[in-house]
């Protein structure tokens, strides 16, 4: 394997002496903090390639990372979650948070074989049988579907009823609707990783306002062109949720005119969520025959994303801590992650089974495909 990565390089002998002056009277304080230098001890640890699934280990890496959900597996209080009557019984969900245990607790440095949790997701999504190249941001969408749907609170989905919010304002609507859709999906997935978008149809004959409020899992957000100059992750956003005229065979039915009318589409975020996952939709729809490999520059720190809240909202600045990375083309292409240490705050590469530190320097690239934000104040969910 790889030789054993010193977090201590810089300085060495300065850092283990403070180290030795602050533990020194309590060395039980120093095994539980930092009992080893083992690769696990701080979740650095590799998953073998079992044949053109690095599109998987990449997202299970941006995963074992995000804070929250590690320790919902680590603290194993999925257990007192798992919902007996899932479609699936519960083995994804256990075969995961078993997968992330022995990320984080495993004695040895080696990489970890992934086998067991495949089986699992293949009999979820049957998509992922075999060991084809398969996109990560798909594979992302069904395996956090599948946890949810295992460790759902809702046991018993209540018979959907038609219930009325348009008279209501915006803002209540949308609490309402957020009530609505927790009595049917309510788990820790949901809590982590769920926001709530808002679109507003405007009448371009009558000027009749329609909203709808859905739940989102992530953002899909369009490559913006620019003829000259860098493209920003704000230019994405602000491409995503620029106003659309919806015209022709478009035409939606206004509630007020009851006819089909031309009328204006926009999207704002109602919710955001405590994790924002943002993709980069680099291939063409047409089922990935091109990529665009446009570098799209985003922030590392404070993406502030207020100018997008449907309300006044004092808190939508995130923090970058992972990537996954697509490089080389449609056809013949390899995914990696890069991903920020919940632990030491350090970055690292992971590619498949080898595990390198990184300076936070190199994580922009035009590699990056789906994009791993935490919110600013829930750092410690």
């Amino acid at each position: 394997g790889q030789p054993k990565y010193q977090p201590m390089a810089r300085g060495q002998a300065g850092v283990n002496k403070s180290k030795a002056a602050i533990f020194g009277n309590r060395p039980w304080h120093y095994s539980a903090e930092c009992s080893t230098n083992s690769k696990s001890a701080q979740g650095l640890v590799g998953l073998k390639n079992l044949g053109n699934t690095c599109f998987m280990n990449s997202i299970l890496q941006c995963l074992s990372n995000t804070h929250s959900l590690r320790d919902y597996c680590l603290h194993n209080s999925h257990r007192r979650d798992l919902n007996n009557n899932s479609r699936t019984n519960t083995a994804l969900m256990e075969e995961f948070a078993k997968l992330l245990q022995t990320m984080w607790t495993s004695s040895s440095s080696e990489a970890v074989s992934p086998s067991e949790f495949k089986t699992q997701i293949q009999r979820y999504a049957p998509r992922f049988v075999g060991y084809n190249q398969q996109d990560a941001q798909e594979f992302l969408r069904f395996l956090l579907d599948g946890l949810h749907n295992e460790v759902n609170r809702v046991t018993v989905r209540p018979r959907g009823s038609v219930e009325d919010f348009d008279h209501l304002p915006d803002e209540e609507k949308g609490k309402k609707m957020w009530s609505k859709y927790l009595e049917r999906e309510d788990s820790k997935i949901v809590d982590v990783f769920v926001g709530q978008l808002k679109s507003s149809l405007t009448c371009s004959h009558c000027g009749f306002c329609s909203t709808v409020f859905d739940p989102f899992w992530d953002l899909s957000l369009p490559i913006a062109k620019k003829g000259y100059g860098e493209v920003s992750l704000m230019d994405c956003m602000r491409l995503f949720t620029k106003e659309d005229v919806l015209d022709g065979d478009e035409k939606p039915t206004c509630y007020r005119c009851k006819a089909r009318r031309r009328c204006t589409k926009k999207f704002t975020i109602q919710k955001f969520p405590k994790i924002l996952v943002l993709h980069l939709k680099r291939f063409s729809e047409a089922r990935r025959t091109s990529k665009l490999s446009t570098f799209v520059n985003f922030p590392m720190k404070d993406l502030d994303l207020r100018e997008f809240a449907s309300e006044n909202c004092l808190n939508a600045v995130y923090n970058l801590y992972a990537v996954s990375n697509h490089s080389g083309t449609t056809m013949g292409g390899h995914y990696t992650a890069y991903c920020r240490n919940p632990n030491s705050g350090e970055w690292y590469t992971f590619n498949d089974s080898r595990v390198t530190p990184m300076s936070s320097s190199q994580v922009r690239s035009s590699d990056a495909y789906v994009l791993f934000y935490e919110l600013a104040s829930s750092s410690r969910m």
